[in-house]
């Protein structure tokens, strides 16, 4: 019997679930490491009243890998509008949050909540801790803060971990030594995918990983965090956060966009980002570019067939 290939899935946001629900329809061996980060909405409230860590990229992403009714997954998305203590939180987050009082552990939490999910695959946080992202601007300010970073109208000059010596799990680090495709990406720069590899031991593993790396590069800019970006210049921030040249590929979009849909980004001050294949090559960087695009109710979204069809193209031959 052919041994299923793993590829290891690391990022958060809604980047990494819509790239999540391709990849599940292949034959494969999946394991997510979601970033720790987030300190707003649900999860803020329930990260500083519980002391957990923030659940709503966790919940995003086992919904992603589960195999459940259409009506259930609606169910753990759903969203209180009203209610005194139930307002603005998610049924999958409260759900995630009880399981981890009920286990005593956020990861046996979420091991029994994807055993309950069915889901399709591992889902790692990146650490077993709240961890607070901070962000050294351009002009030396500090701001402190996922949700904070992104509303602070400051250009990042990088980010950091606090505390800095946290520790990965140790099933993540596995998942990266027996891996045979790592993938980051896509999703928000510096606040999603960054964090993840911001922890200690996990950027080790995945540079000395025998796997090839590949970073799903975003499809729009994102005031913020990166007005103006080329490929190129996602590339290089990530490098220049792990002080080596880890990638192999990065896949990035070349379909023009419509107008329409443009116009409205354009009143948020994001653009499409520039596959500028020279510079990215320059970094070692071998470019991949297609069509990557797929519209959700004038949202872009990435097409999870297509990435999901590259990213098994990408695997090395199954001996």
């Amino acid at each position: 019997m052919t041994k299923k290939q793993k590829i290891v899935a690391i990022g958060g946001g809604t980047g990494l679930s819509r790239i999540l629900r391709g990849l599940k329809k292949h034959p494969l061996d999946i394991t997510a490491i979601v970033t720790v980060a987030d300190d707003g909405g649900s999860s803020g409230m329930l990260r500083n009243e519980l002391q957990i860590p923030p659940p709503g990229d966790i919940r995003n992403v086992l919904v992603a890998l589960s195999d459940v009714e259409p009506m259930f997954e609606q169910l753990l998305q759903h969203r209180f509008r009203n209610g005194n203590g139930l307002s603005g939180h998610s049924l999958g987050n409260l759900l995630i949050a009880a399981l981890t009082s009920i286990t005593g552990d956020f990861v046996k939490g979420i091991a029994e909540m994807s055993r309950i999910l069915n889901v399709n695959g591992n889902v790692l946080p990146a650490a077993n801790q709240s961890i607070i992202l901070g962000a050294l601007m351009t002009d030396g300010t500090i701001v402190k803060g996922e949700s904070t970073i992104r509303e602070s109208n400051k250009k990042i000059k990088r980010v950091f971990l606090e505390p800095s010596n946290i520790a990965p799990l140790q099933e993540s680090v596995e998942a990266i030594k027996q891996a045979d495709l790592i993938v980051l990406g896509p999703g928000s720069l510096y606040t999603s995918v960054i964090p993840n590899i911001l922890v200690p031991e996990l950027a080790e593993e995945i540079k000395k990983a025998k796997a090839k790396k590949v970073y799903i590069c975003n499809i729009m800019t994102e005031k913020g965090e990166t007005d103006y970006f080329t490929a190129a210049d996602h590339v290089k921030v990530l490098l220049d956060h792990v002080s080596s040249q880890f990638l192999d590929y990065i896949l990035v979009n070349n379909k023009t966009i419509n107008q329409d849909i443009l116009e409205n980004y354009a009143r948020e001050e994001a653009e499409p980002v520039l596959c500028d294949s020279k510079r990215c090559e320059a970094l070692g960087i071998q470019v991949i570019s297609d069509d990557l695009v797929s519209y959700d109710h004038q949202v872009i979204r990435h097409n999870e067939k297509v990435v999901s069809d590259w990213l098994v193209k990408l695997l090395p031959p199954n001996n």
